[in-house]
This record gives structure tokens, C-alpha cells and sequence, in this order.
């Protein structure tokens, strides 16, 4: 089982895209989580860049009359937190096939099951899990649980695998 390396150890580098898909392994090496505390700062400096000020994010007064009782984070916050494990998962992938650049293609199937609540500690498990190499697409596995192990958010998230870019060799 080949293990993708963490951010200090030595790889061996190779610009090969054919090495990628030929070595990647979905579910058996190619996994990675983040974890986050959501706070209100979080929630209002996304609300303010964005101007969603909707009042389930920003009105504890209107959400405590609710079935939530209280403000809920913003659904595309948990999948900014969601990108921030993808750059993490891209960023190993990159160090270990040099050249290869992988941007994202998009999500899919996003499901806001729980609602994340401020205080909350979320986990992101970011899993590989199939590829698509005529098609140059990578697919993953995308689950948000909580501090209390609830599953509050699904996802796919698709990678697109760019050709290698020059390197300086």
C-alpha cells in the first residue's frame, strides 16, 4: 500500500501523468482530514464577504424562535472548509507527481444533513475515491462530521488533472 507523504518527508518527484493514475489507489492510499472550530467571527466575516446576512446566520433573536434555537453556520462555509482539505489532499498529491497541477471540476451531491452550529468542531474526511483516467478526473469521497461524530455534510468533489506543467529540469 503505497501512503501519500506527509508535508516534510522526501519524495521521489516525476512529471509523469500516466505515474499518477497508474500508482493512485482510491480508498487504499489517498485520504486526508481537517479540522475546524466554527466560530462567530467564521460566520459574520463570511456573511459580510458574501452579503448572505440571512437571518439564520446572523440574528440569534429570529433562530431562537426555531427548531434550530439557535444561528446555524452558512452551508457553502462547510464547503469552504471542504476546499481547504481538497488544497491539502492536492497539495500531497503534487509533492509526491511533480508537474501535475489539479484544479477543481466542481462539487456534486451536496447534503446539508445537520446543521453546524457556532462552536461547533467540524472534521473534513476528504477520501479518494475512483478515477476516471481517459477523462483525466479524479473523484472524492467528501464527509463532515461533527464534534459529537454526527454526520452533518456529504459531498463528491471531482478534480480535473491538468498535463504536467514545465518544470525547470
Amino acid at each position: 500500500m503505497k501512503k501519500i507523504p506527509e508535508p516534510n518527508q522526501k519524495t521521489q518527484r516525476s512529471t509523469s501523468l500516466d505515474r499518477l493514475f497508474d500508482e493512485l489507489i482510491p480508498e487504499k492510499n489517498a485520504s486526508i482530514s481537517f479540522s475546524k472550530t466554527v466560530s462567530e467571527s467564521d460566520v459574520y466575516l463570511f456573511a459580510g464577504i458574501t452579503g448572505d446576512l440571512h437571518p439564520n446566520h446572523v440574528d440569534q433573536a429570529y433562530m431562537q424562535g426555531t427548531a434550530y434555537g439557535e444561528r446555524i453556520a452558512h452551508g457553502a462555509l462547510i464547503v469552504g472548509y471542504c476546499s481547504a482539505a481538497s488544497t491539502r489532499f492536492c497539495e500531497r498529491l503534487q509533492r509526491q507527481y511533480d508537474g501535475v497541477v489539479l484544479v477543481s471540476y466542481g462539487y456534486d451531491r451536496i447534503r446539508f444533513i445537520k446543521p453546524v452550529l457556532f462552536a461547533d468542531t467540524i472534521t473534513v474526511s476528504y477520501r479518494l475515491d475512483r478515477i476516471i483516467a481517459k477523462e483525466a478526473k479524479l473523484f472524492s469521497e467528501v464527509k463532515v462530521r461533527n464534534q459529537r461524530n454526527e454526520l452533518v455534510a456529504v459531498m463528491t468533489h471531482i478534480l480535473k488533472v491538468l498535463k504536467d506543467s514545465p518544470t525547470d529540469d
